[in-house]
């Protein structure tokens, strides 16, 4: 007998009551502390003033600053003007500077590496006019008071969890100091007043804004699907004619998808959340992605009642994460279905992880593949379901995703097959299909930058230009830096030449392709690192897609990592077209959606027998695209490893070894240290001046001096 679905917390009024006087209360004491929301006579004074400045030709400049406490702290830098509307300057991830993943501490180092470029430029601190946080930190009090007391007396625990994906209760404290610690580190006599920026409206105004879509009376949808914001962890939007607004939000932390996916890929896949989906995401590949056949969908689907108005509800009769998502996560029923989950002492567990390469000997190992698969099916239904609802209630074709959960590239091409031709003569009675856009970096990473553009916005000031590329982590590297880098024993290195002139460029590129194509792995590390969570070329490990065992060999020897994982493709677009099938709907500003690495497309019949490497188990590769004017140094690699292999695309992953990319130069010498099997890291100072870095030791050297020779000589002719 089907067990009957309890839908809603127990006690949604005392929830609501209480959570709305823990608002009420934090609003007080946060504007004590220097924190100011939006509709204060502090923000509002702030919002006039730079509305004043701009109509009189000022440029202001604005920082966007994820505190501590939340995960991925860091700060954004943006240019505006009211010609030009705001202009990106960096986005400092602190995960790329202290090596700590996901990390929730003060962004000290990011700050620095900030004020450090403004000096650059020739402004300093004086100069920020306006410090914008990237959470509503009232309105997420009331949140959570909301959440510990409506499943009472069983969601108390939640009190007791000091380390929760996303929150550490250990530095939200020091979250409450920042005003003061924040004058303190950039020297001035007074706390910094900070304006607070609701969660969701930054997520969904910067992806509006660096969007391809054009502004016009034609709507856009804007969906906002995350992990949680600070007042529930769906919302949704249209923007019309240049401005936004919110049509719902779930106002609930737990009815949330990104909840669901990293409960179920933490319990049955062995990681830690933040680190699972988009392992969890690989593994479904092996699975049953049939609906009708995966063993385990048919069950697991009633984890998610698919509602009135697109909302989606937890079934809390199987999912107990609303109360205890780590010790405690399910409840029988779903144990019934799943198993039971992986507790937080199991995590990590090389015996408990999930590994493919199990399935030859562990009877289990399939049975696991088709649980990732289930998992993924419903998480598909659950986002086709809210988009479907969005784009019926605003008439709009183009759809912006954005949120933590818009990093699942899989579930992102699922709706470009679904809202097709058909679907749109239906229910809109037109012919068109979606249109889709996700930016760079959805996650947290990017809502720095949504909280300057957003009060950049409400300031007055025009939308601003595309986003093209997303190498706004940090600064290049001086020569300088890098030459204090090299200097260590166990590293060696030479210059290879220099890229400020074409010729010079041509020649690092033709090196760069002749290794790969040698069977060399090679790591391009250039410029401005990239923001979000993919490498793009500025930190990226790269080899010859045309190489069957090279997967094999860089998870194990380079990454050391699960053979789950996938290797993503960069192509240039003549070759994307050629060997994937874009899709009509991501081809916005020349398929500017492909530039990034946040969608999938299904290979083409002839790709997996000339690129294996690259195309996943059911026969897909998430794409990058690479421009010659955004990226020219990787552009010319593709285009001369063309010439040596046959096919203008190559293997690209994150240059990183179990922890964040790599983000100065000693610590790219430190990951090639621990990468074993790399052959090469190609260094690129901010003036040109070009190194190749390698290990002393176990021949390394050798095979690259050998290389490098035998390129000179094909070069010289002799």
């Amino acid at each position: 007998m089907q067990l009957k679905p309890r839908i809603g917390p127990r006690h949604p009024r005392l929830g609501a009551a209480c959570g709305h006087a823990a608002e009420w209360l934090a609003t007080k004491l946060f504007a004590r502390a220097g924190f100011h929301r939006l509709g204060s006579a502090f923000a509002d004074d702030r919002i006039a003033e730079a509305r004043e400045r701009l109509a009189c030709g000022e440029t202001l400049y604005l920082a966007g600053l994820g505190p501590p406490g939340t995960h991925n702290s860091g700060v954004a830098m943006v240019e505006v003007t009211q010609s030009s509307g705001p202009r990106l300057i960096l986005n400092n991830e602190e995960e790329r500077f202290s090596g700590n993943k996901h990390t929730t501490e003060y962004p000290r180092q990011s700050i620095d590496a900030m004020v450090a470029a403004l000096r650059g430029m020739g402004r300093d601190v004086s100069d920020v006019f306006a410090w914008l946080t990237t959470w509503d930190y009232p309105a997420l009090a009331g949140t959570l008071t909301r959440t510990i007391l409506e499943e009472a007396p069983q969601s108390l625990k939640l009190l007791r969890t000091t380390q929760a994906a996303g929150f550490d209760a250990r530095r939200m404290d020091a979250m409450t100091r920042t005003p003061k610690v924040l004058a303190k580190q950039l020297g001035l006599s007074e706390r910094v007043p900070l304006i607070l920026m609701p969660h969701h409206d930054n997520h969904a105004w910067f992806s509006y804004a660096a969007s391809p879509f054009a502004d016009d009376s034609e709507p856009i949808a804007i969906a906002v699907l995350d992990g949680t914001g600070d007042r529930g962890s769906v919302s949704l939007y249209e923007a019309r004619d240049g401005a936004l607004r919110l049509l719902a939000c779930n106002d609930s932390m737990f009815e949330s998808l990104g909840a669901f996916y990293s409960v179920i890929s933490s319990t049955q896949g062995g990681w830690t959340w933040l680190s699972c989906e988009g392992r969890y995401m690989g593994a479904a590949a092996w699975g049953d992605m049939n609906r009708a056949s995966n063993p385990y969908y048919a069950q697991l689907k009633d984890v998610l009642v698919l509602a009135d108005n697109g909302e989606v509800r937890i079934n809390r009769a199987l999912a107990n994460w609303y109360a205890d998502p780590f010790e405690k996560p399910y409840h029988p029923a779903l144990v019934d279905i799943l198993g039971h989950p992986l507790t937080p002492s199991q995590l990590w567990n090389p015996d408990a992880i999930l590994r493919v390469e199990d399935i030859s000997h562990r009877p289990d190992t399939q049975d696991r593949l088709d649980k990732a698969a289930a998992t993924q099916l419903v998480f598909e239904d659950a986002m086709i379901h809210i988009v479907d609802h969005l784009l019926r209630m605003t008439g709009a074709h183009r759809l912006i995703l954005t949120g933590g959960v818009a990093l699942n590239a899989v579930g992102n091409m699922r709706l470009l097959e679904h809202f097709d031709e058909a679907w749109f003569a239906r229910a809109q009675g037109r012919k068109t299909r979606l249109h889709l856009w996700v930016p760079p970096v959805p996650g947290d990473p990017g809502v720095p930058i949504g909280a300057a553009w957003l009060f950049a916005h409400l300031a007055g000031a025009p939308r601003g230009p595309v986003l093209k590329h997303a190498f706004y982590c940090g600064l290049p590297p001086a020569r300088g830096e890098i030459d204090a880098a090299l200097t260590a024993d166990d590293i060696v290195s030479e210059r290879i030449g220099e890229i400020t002139s074409e010729e010079g460029q041509a020649a690092v590129a033709d090196l760069m392709a002749f290794m790969v194509a040698q069977g060399g792995v090679i790591t391009l590390y250039q410029g401005a690192g990239e923001t979000g969570p993919r490498a793009l070329g500025h930190r990226s490990i790269l080899a010859n897609p045309c190489d069957p065992q090279v997967r094999e060999r860089l998870n194990a020897r380079v990454k050391y990592r699960e053979a789950i994982r996938p290797l993503a493709p960069m192509a240039t677009l003549e070759a994307a077209r050629d060997y994937f099938q874009l899709e009509d709907g991501a081809d916005d500003a020349n398929y500017n959606a492909y530039n990034y690495m946040v969608l999938t497309a299904h290979a083409k019949p002839h790709a997996r027998g000339k690129i294996p490497a690259v195309i996943h188990a059911d026969g897909t590769g998430r794409i990058q695209i690479v421009r010659e004017a955004d990226d020219p140094l990787t552009y010319a690699y593709l285009k001369a490893l063309g010439r040596h292999v046959g096919v203008e695309m190559s293997v690209n992953t994150s240059f990183n070894v179990a922890g964040p990319i790599a983000q100065t130069p000693q610590q790219a010498v430190e990951t090639l240290r621990r990468a074993g099997g790399l052959d090469a890291v190609i260094m690129v100072a901010d003036d040109g001046a070009t190194y190749a870095v390698r290990h002393a030791r176990d021949g390394k050297d050798a095979r690259f001096a050998q290389w490098y020779d035998e390129w000179k000589r094909t070069r010289s002719g002799s």
